[in-house]
Order: structure tokens, then C-alpha cells, then sequence
């Protein structure tokens, strides 16, 4: 067996959608059940997110819209000096230069401000709002951030400074006192979509603010929405489609740096390029110093400027990297000490001098190994402050959470899966109490399992270029509109093996009548060592389409395998015993010994505790449920393996026999044999074999062996009688068949034994076991 990483869960389908899918849209019945399943429940509503009109919804159906539409009107029309107020991340980064690129072409007297993560914290706050007052600043526009800022909100009145909130965060039981709040979320909101992105939000404003859609802020308002992981559905789905589509033919000399400077190709960029490239690099500037230089780099017509800034954060990136490894890897060892998952349903954990900027990446590891929620503080002892980032699993909303803890949360924010907070030092450990009382009401063990949900179990001969070519359509990808992740189910392995330079990815060839499928899995190289290549397997992954020399082929990249029965693995012949250690997996390894003879030298080899079975009460009583049992040397019989596992359910069986010689290939006397030597002695009469046993052998092309076993058959059956190594036969004795010799039984049953057991091929050795564990063998067989 090989069990999952994590539970699979395969979303229902309804069979007869998919067929009217099919037939009306004249798709294939692969992306037909992946609509079904995505919650398509009409030929027009799937219609429509394949082949449907791109459309926005007006912008003036936001709360607020109009008042903030005329007071920015106005502060234009009098150049008053307008600050754009934003966030460090890559969605406030890209919200501020949405509103910058707007503000400026519309000639506003405009500039913008973003928070330094380390002095001042996420959002708004007093100082800045004193300081903006101070250089003559009227009206303040918050992007991407705001919507917790009361008191900055009577800070801005009290200065008489407007200020517009732009944001998409969860809002609070109250909310600030501006001149208009433009969130999708508001409680009496009627706007028809209210998952945007920071910069989705900034992206309305700019549109309402033109009078027509501003097309050439799609690409940036891509960056938000894509890194901010919103979901890609209704207006995000179509400001990523349209982003994509003009970022690959970018004039932003900014981006055309960033993309250069990354090693990627225009035409290529994709959702992952934005996720994984661009979005990183953007949120190293604002995690490790100042975000303002990335604003700079978006909006630069330089292109030595564009040059110098794009390197400075191509380092600050790698700087990032090394710095996030150190901090998860100090982390992990907190948790392992003084924070075990046994007793930790939410992990909260800090220490002094990890770096604020990063530690919600940290976080998010921590959610990966541990499958917690989880929530990393940075500690400054001096000003006795924790800042934190949150990250979650499904079941346990954060926002809701945190939000009973408001008494000691001076400062939070954030959604269900992600939040940030400041509280004080001495409270941290206040915070870890609750949550985890929290936790315990509203989580199961079987919460902590990871999920995995796939969207359809399909086989092989479903697999085509067609089908792949035709997944593009429900691109691009990314949350609630994930990669298709499909289950193959019970293929068998016509190939693996291990690859990359580390020997650490997977490279797979599966099958199943007649047709077959390549995959690849990258990090799962290990797993070649437990997947016996007679196993079937069931695997989950993305499924696409593998070009290379002009040749186009299906492939999956495998996230994960699994084995739902036992697995045999042939080690037979090999000498070095030690290889158990590194081919056996620890859990529930059970290392069994037949031969007393052989234990101390076994048990010396190995580590771990070895089990001697020597007799059927032992075998019987073995408990090899679940166990990867080790078979180290060779049984007397296959009773004993028979009484071993019968009914047992091992997971694995490893078979090594070891045997110090074996008599297989020794020759078995035939009954010629024995006639020809009957013969002979009745000839020749006694003979000394101590002298002549040799030469007797030699003149037939016998061993010595031959001559030694059949006189003492011949012996048990009372043909002659033996005397210091001279051989007489009797005259006078009964008929008996060779088998009634003890001897002769042994040597035959030995054979027999070496050739089911030790010489067998590997298919006749797996079914000989699977007869042992799931029917019923006679133990006659075992002689």
C-alpha cells in the first residue's frame, strides 16, 4: 500500500448535464463534466463564462461612487493636491498606480504615499494624515486599505481633510466616518459582484472617473488581482482575461524590465507568471524596505530608471528567499518544542528579530508542513508590540475568529483564510488560549486532515489533444476556478523511474487497455522507492500538453499517488542487508528472522529489532496488520509464512531470503540414478566411498554430494547398511519407494521451497502470496 498525502475528495457529477453539455455546446466530455462540476447548472450559464460577451457591470452601482466621482472632479477642476494613500503588497502596489496612471492623465496635482511596513504598520495612521495636512493636501484616497481606519477617519475630519476609502477587505461591526466608502462588500452594497480585488476596486473608480472602460489599466489591475488571490470568477475572471492578453504585448517599460530581468518571455507570460514571478518580486520591496519603489518602477517613462529599479528588487527577491528559509526553518524547531500540534490546534508563534515583512510567507509554510491554523508574530521587545500574519485552513474563518478577540486586538484586518494584526507582546499568549479553545469547538480530527478536491475521475482513453486544447477555455486559472485536477484510478505502471539532478522528481509511464499516459511529478522521487512496479496505481494531478521537437503529447503532473493494496518488493539475491534500512520505510517496519543462526548476525546489520519466528504458534501469533514486513532470510517452509500473514492485511512485503548457499542447483538424484548405482553396488559389492566415493562420482559426472545423499537414502530404506564409510548392499529387502527416505523427502521439499520461493519469477512469487492473503492455501503445500 501507499498511502495519499492528503484525502481526496471527487466532486459529484450529474451525468446527464454532462451529456446535454456535450451535445449543445459541442465541447468533449472532458471540459463538459468539468463545467458540471464547477457548479454550471444551465447551457446558458456555461455558454456564457466559455463563449460569453466580456462585459463590466456600470461602476456607479457602488455605494458611494457618485459623491467620490465629484469630489475628485472637483479637486481637479481646482487642483487641490490629491494623496493617493496605498499598501505595500502587490495589490496596493498596483491599486496605487492604477490610480496614479487615472489621476494623472485626467491632470489632477496628484501624488501618493505608502506605509513603511516596519515604522509604520499596515494602513492608515494618524502621523501620515498630520503630515499630508501639513503639505496642503485636501483630499486623501485610500487603495486597497481603509476600512478599518476609525479613528485615522476622525483624524482626516478633525484636519478637515476628505477621505474617500477604497478597499476590499472585510469591513467591521463599525465602519470609518468618510465622504464616501467604495467597498463591494458593504452590508446595503447592491453591486452585483463583491469579490474584487484592492485594485479591482481602484480599477471601478478609474472607469467611473473616464466615463469608459480604461483598458490600458488592465494590466496592472491584472497584478492585484491575480497576487491577491481573489476569486478569478464574474468581473476578476474578465479583468485577468484582458490583462493577460495586453500584459504579453506590454509598453509598460517597468513590467518589459521586470519580465527581462526574470528571463521571461512575453508571449508565454500566463496567470502563474504573474503569481509566481512577477507578484513576488513586487512583494519582496514591500516585505524587506520601502514599497515606494515599486509604485516608481510601474509608472516610470526611464528606462535606466525602470533598469536600476528592476534590479535593486531582482535582489531584494533573492534577499527575501534566504531570509524566509532561515525564518521557517527557526519556525519549525519552535514548534517543535514548544508548540506540538498534539496540543496546538492553532499554532501562534514569535520571536524577536524575525523580519515583519516576511512572516506571512512564514505563516503560510508552517500551514503547509503542519496543516494548522497558523499565526507568525515579529516582536519588538522595545516598543513591547507583536505584529502578526495569519494564514488558515477551511473550517476556521480568521476574520470571524479574531474578531471575538477584539478587546486585545487593537489593530486587525483581514478574510476568512488570511489576516494581519498588531496587539501587545504580553497578550500574545492570551491570543494562542482563545484560539485554541476556538478551535476545539469548531474543529474535527478530521479537519486536519488536508483535502484535496478534485474535479473529475477520468480515464484514459479520455485523455486527447482535443480535450487539453480545449481546457484553455475555462482559463485562467486560479482560485474557485482552479487548474483542473483530475483522479486516474487503478492504471497500471509500465514505467518509473527517478530524474532531475538530485534524483528528487518523478518521471511516470501509466496504462490501461491499450492506452497510456505519460506523467511527471516534481519533489516526489522518493515515492519510486514504494511503488513496486507490478502495483496499480491511482494518481491525481493537471492534466496538459507536453511539446518537445514538434511532437504533442498528453501528460499529468502527478500531485500525488496512492496504493490501495499490498505490495510486494523483490530484493531476492541481494546480499547487503543494510539496503533495508534505506529502501524499507520506518513506519511499522517489522524485520523477520526464521533461522536462529542467522540472528545475531542480521540483527547486527540493522538497527532495527528484528523478530525470530521459528515455530507456527510464533507465526500465527504475529500481528502484521498494516505492517511493511521484511522477510530478511530464508523459511524451513512456507508454512511458517502461510501462519504468518494469513488474514493479516500487511501493507508491504519485502522479500530478501537471504541463504548463505542454496542446493538448488545441486543435482537432484533421478530414480535412473539410483538404479544405475543399485546396480553397481550389487556388482562390485562393498565399497569403500571414503576412497573410492569420488572416483565413482567423477567417472558418472556426479558430485561426491550424489553419491553421499543417495547412499544414505538408500540407507534410510534399509537397501544397505553403512560402516566407516564402507557401503554393502542386502541381499534380501522389500520393495520401497524412494520418498519413504527422510532424506530423500527433505532434499525434494528443499528444492521444492527454493524454487517456489527464491527462484520463481516475480509474478509467480506475487501470486503465490495473494493466495496466502485473501484464499485459502493448503498447508499440504508448504512440503
Amino acid at each position: 500500500m501507499l498511502k495519499s498525502r492528503t484525502r481526496w475528495i471527487v466532486r459529484k457529477s450529474e451525468p446527464d448535464l454532462v451529456k446535454q453539455f456535450e451535445k449543445e455546446l459541442k465541447i468533449t466530455p472532458l471540459v463538459a463534466s468539468l463545467l458540471v462540476n464547477r457548479g454550471f447548472d444551465t447551457v446558458d450559464s456555461a455558454r456564457f463564462f466559455l463563449f460569453g460577451k466580456d462585459e463590466f457591470h456600470d461602476p456607479f452601482l457602488l455605494k458611494g461612487m457618485d459623491i467620490a466621482v465629484n469630489r475628485i472632479r472637483e479637486a481637479i477642476e481646482r487642483q487641490e493636491p490629491i494623496l493617493i494613500f496605498g499598501d505595500y503588497d502587490a495589490d496596493g502596489v498596483s491599486s496605487t498606480s492604477v490610480l496614479m496612471k487615472t489621476l494623472t492623465d485626467l491632470g489632477a496635482d496628484v501624488q501618493f504615499y505608502v506605509p513603511n511596513r516596519f515604522t509604520e504598520g499596515y494602513g492608515p495612521n494618524e502621523p501620515a494624515f498630520r503630515r499630508a495636512a501639513e503639505n496642503g493636501i485636501k483630499l486623501i484616497i485610500t487603495v486597497d486599505t481603509g476600512i478599518s481606519a476609525i479613528h485615522e477617519a476622525s483624524v482626516a475630519k478633525e484636519l478637515g481633510l476628505d477621505l474617500i476609502i477604497t478597499d476590499h477587505h472585510e469591513p467591521g461591526p463599525v465602519l470609518p466616518e468618510a465622504l464616501a466608502i467604495i467597498h463591494p462588500k458593504l452590508p446595503d452594497s447592491i453591486y452585483p459582484f463583491r469579490d474584487l480585488a484592492g485594485v479591482g476596486v481602484a480599477f471601478k473608480l478609474a472607469h467611473a472617473l473616464y466615463g469608459r472602460l480604461p483598458e490600458h489599466l488592465l494590466e496592472l489591475a491584472l497584478i492585484g488581482t491575480i497576487a491577491d488571490l481573489v476569486p478569478l470568477k464574474g468581473e476578476n475572471r474578465l479583468i485577468a482575461k484582458k490583462g493577460l492578453e495586453n500584459i504579453k504585448v506590454t509598453n509598460n517599460i517597468g513590467l518589459k524590465t521586470i519580465f527581462k530581468l526574470a528571463g521571461v518571455e512575453p508571449l508565454s507570460i500566463n496567470e502563474e507568471t504573474i503569481a509566481f514571478t512577477l507578484g513576488p518580486r513586487i512583494n519582496a520591496v514591500g516585505r524587506l524596505e520601502d514599497a515606494t519603489m515599486a509604485v516608481q518602477l510601474l509608472l516610470t517613462n526611464d528606462e535606466n530608471e525602470a533598469k536600476e529599479l528592476a534590479e535593486e528588487m531582482e535582489a531584494l527577491n533573492r534577499e527575501r528567499q534566504a531570509i524566509v528559509n532561515l525564518i521557517t526553518e527557526e519556525a519549525i524547531n519552535e514548534v517543535e518544542r514548544n508548540y506540538p500540534i498534539e496540543t496546538n490546534k492553532v499554532l501562534v508563534l514569535g520571536k524577536e528579530g524575525w523580519n515583519a515583512g516576511v512572516i506571512g510567507i512564514v505563516a503560510s509554510r508552517l500551514v503547509e508542513k503542519y496543516y494548522r491554523p497558523t499565526i507568525v508574530f515579529s516582536f519588538d521587545r522595545e516598543k513591547g508590540v507583536a505584529k502578526g500574519s495569519a494564514r488558515s485552513i477551511p473550517g476556521f474563518d480568521l476574520f470571524q475568529n479574531l474578531s471575538t478577540c477584539r478587546d486585545i486586538l487593537p489593530h486587525f484586518g483581514g478574510h476568512p483564510m488570511a489576516a494581519g494584526m498588531t496587539l501587545s507582546i504580553d497578550d500574545v499568549d492570551e491570543l494562542r488560549e482563545r484560539l485554541n479553545g476556538l478551535a476545539n469547538d469548531q474543529l474535527t480530527d478530521e479537519d486536519f486532515i488536508p483535502v484535496t478536491y478534485l474535479d473529475e475521475e477520468v480515464r484514459l482513453n479520455d485523455i486527447d489533444l482535443e480535450s487539453l486544447d480545449e481546457l484553455n477555455l475555462l482559463s485562467p486559472f486560479g482560485v474557485e476556478n482552479a487548474k483542473p485536477m483530475v483522479l486516474i484510478n487503478d492504471v497500471d505502471i509500465t514505467s518509473i523511474r527517478k530524474i532531475g539532478s538530485d534524483q528528487n522528481h518523478l518521471k511516470i509511464v501509466v496504462n490501461k487497455n491499450g492506452n497510456s499516459l505519460d506523467g511527471i511529478g516534481f519533489g516526489l522521487g522518493s515515492l519510486v522507492d514504494e511503488i513496486s512496479p507490478a502495483a496499480q496505481i491511482s494518481l491525481i494531478g493537471e492534466l496538459s500538453i507536453n511539446e518537445w521537437n514538434n511532437i504533442r503529447k498528453p501528460q499529468i503532473f502527478v500531485h500525488d499517488l496512492s496504493v490501495d493494496t499490498w505490495q510486494l518488493f523483490d530484493y531476492r539475491g541481494q546480499k547487503r542487508l543494510n539496503s533495508i534500512e534505506t529502501l524499507v520505510p520506518n513506519e511499522n517496519r517489522k524485520i523477520i528472522v526464521f533461522n536462529k543462526d542467522n540472528l545475531d548476525k542480521i540483527s547486527a546489520t540493522l538497527h532495527n529489532e528484528v523478530y525470530l519466528i521459528e515455530n507456527k504458534e510464533e507465526a500465527k501469533s504475529f500481528n502484521a496488520y498494516m505492517a511493511n514486513i521484511v522477510f530478511a532470510d530464508f523459511p524451513p517452509s512456507k508454512e511458517l509464512i502461510i501462519h504468518l500473514l494469513s488474514g493479516k492485511h500487511p501493507s508491504r512485503i519485502y522479500t530478501y531470503f537471504y541463504k548463505e548457499s542454496s542446493d538448488f542447483f545441486s543435482t537432484m538424484p533421478t530414480r535412473d540414478h539410483f538404479k544405475w548405482f543399485y546396480a553397481f553396488l550389487m556388482q562390485k559389492g562393498p565399497i569403500d566411498l571414503n576412497r573410492y566415493g569420488a572416483d565413482i562420482a567423477k567417472h558418472r559426472g556426479w558430485s561426491q554430494e550424489t553419491i553421499t545423499f543417495m547412499s544414505k537414502v538408500f540407507s534410510e530404506l534399509d537397501f544397505v547398511t553403512m560402516n566407516n564409510g564402507f557401503i554393502t548392499l542386502k541381499r534380501q529387502t522389500h520393495k520401497r519407494d524412494l520418498t519413504e527416505s527422510k532424506t530423500y523427502q527433505i532434499k525434494q521439499a528443499q528444492n521444492a521451497l527454493e524454487r517456489d520461493l527464491l527462484f520463481s519469477s516475480f509474478q509467480e512469487l506475487k501470486e503465490w502470496f495473494d493466495k496466502v492473503l485473501f484464499e485459502s492455501v493448503e498447508l499440504e503445500e508448504a512440503f
